[in-house]
């Protein structure tokens, strides 16, 4: 049997889409309450459960069987609020995991982030061996990733069977407006403004498609950067205004700026008891020039990453109705 955590999610419900395309039954977990998303909910090759990872017991009957899972689950989140859930989740909830596998003898496929990478030299491409340091300015989303990471490679020294993946910023047309799509939502919507910094960005189906080979595959106790293409943010606000044929961003957003931008919008979240729309954390990680390097991947697996302009445009058709 296969267990997908965060089955609900936008990697966990495309994970679950594809395999269950393929004909492969599998047991998906999601929190009471959770809606499934309309792409899985009818099939009838999955096996839904409620379970929290936190809840060690719930846990433990939906591990009754499985020999591999995919542990999908997490929160993300630049709002220093939610540290304390994202190191409950990201750390204690993947420990769960990890400890499940071990007593089930299960493998396992994680998911990472490319924030738990480390930094590269100078003008260098950021690689799987470039391991992360702790930074007194790292956010607390980095922080969660970073160790539940470890909890994993704590597994690995206990004799799991696992393989690590690290997505870049994942896009797709299911996001809507939440996660990556909240970027798209603010082209939509007019933005004037770009920032200086560059990440590495990859399509949702492929970082999916990843998994499920190197699951298949005979490989273990590695990592490796899911990553399509590396964006400047002004090509990738481009891209995006292109696609909704507005008016692409034409001013550089200074450091200064952005300083003044999320205090304003944290001050703001006061009176609109919301959360704040940009935050110190979010503010500093669009500034920096974070480029990866997918040759790992490509070279094992070989696959062909869909270009980003047409997955770009792909999200942009899919919300213009919105």
């Amino acid at each position: 049997m296969i267990l997908i955590t965060g089955a609900t999610g936008f990697l966990g419900s495309e994970l679950i889409h594809q395999l269950a395309s393929l004909g492969i039954p599998l047991r998906a977990l999601k929190r009471e309450g959770s809606q499934i998303p309309e792409l899985i909910k009818e099939n009838k090759l999955i096996e839904w459960m409620d379970a929290d990872i936190l809840d060690f017991a719930s846990l433990e009957q939906a591990f009754n069987g499985v020999k591999r899972v995919y542990h999908c689950a997490a929160i993300v989140s630049f709002d220093p609020k939610d540290k304390s859930q994202l190191l409950k989740i990201n750390i204690e909830g993947t420990s769960n995991v990890v400890n499940l596998c071990l007593e089930n003898d299960a493998r396992l496929v994680h998911v990472s982030s490319v924030a738990a990478l480390g930094i590269a030299g100078k003008g260098g491409l950021i690689t799987e061996k470039d391991f992360w340091e702790y930074d007194a300015k790292a956010n607390s989303y980095a922080i969660s990733k970073y160790e539940g990471e470890m909890e994993v490679w704590r597994g690995i020294a206990e004799g799991l069977d696992a393989v690590i993946v690290n997505p870049s910023v994942i896009i797709g047309t299911r996001a809507g407006f939440k996660g990556s799509g909240a970027i798209f939502k603010l082209l939509k919507n007019g933005l004037s403004y770009y920032t200086k910094g560059a990440t590495g960005i990859v399509d949702v189906e492929d970082v999916a498609k990843s998994m499920i080979a190197l699951m298949n595959s005979d490989i273990s106790n590695e990592r490796f950067t899911i990553s399509g293409e590396n964006y400047q943010y002004q090509q990738f606000f481009g891209e995006i205004a292109k696609g909704f044929s507005v008016k692409a961003p034409a001013k550089e957003a200074k450091p200064w700026m952005l300083g003044i931008a999320w205090r304003a919008a944290k001050f703001a979240a006061l009176f609109t008891k919301k959360p704040a729309a940009l935050t110190r954390d979010a503010a500093r990680s669009s500034l920096n020039e974070s480029l990866y390097s997918n040759e790992k991947i490509i070279n094992t697996i070989g696959i062909k990453f869909k270009p980003l302009k047409q997955s770009i445009q792909e999200v942009c058709n899919s919300l213009k109705s919105l």
